[in-house]
């Protein structure tokens, strides 16, 4: 029996590596087309469960915080905002 559960724990962990493998390595629509798949899962989970308040936010693209592109992009330094050092200050170390 207890080689059982070994098999079992050791079996489960081999295809929670390889989902994570798949996620992260795999293309973006494979990766929505996934998070999609499992927000729907989600919200035909039973009540008791506590999913149905999570479903709607596996929908987005980063985990769904509803707010993506929302802010504005940051304002574009100018070149004379550089810090420039002309190459004969810089000395070579001996």
């Amino acid at each position: 029996m207890n080689s059982v559960i070994d098999d079992s724990l050791v079996g489960l962990a081999l295809l929670v590596s390889a989902g994570y493998a798949l996620l992260s390595l795999g293309p973006r629509s494979q990766r929505r087309r996934l998070l999609a798949a499992l927000s729907r899962a989600a919200a035909r989970a039973p009540a008791f469960l506590g999913l149905a308040a999570s479903a709607g936010k596996a929908g987005g693209a980063c985990g769904g915080c509803d707010d993506c592109g929302a802010e504005k992009a940051p304002a574009k330094k100018s070149a004379a905002a550089e810090i420039t050092v002309p190459m004969e200050k810089i000395g070579r170390r001996a």
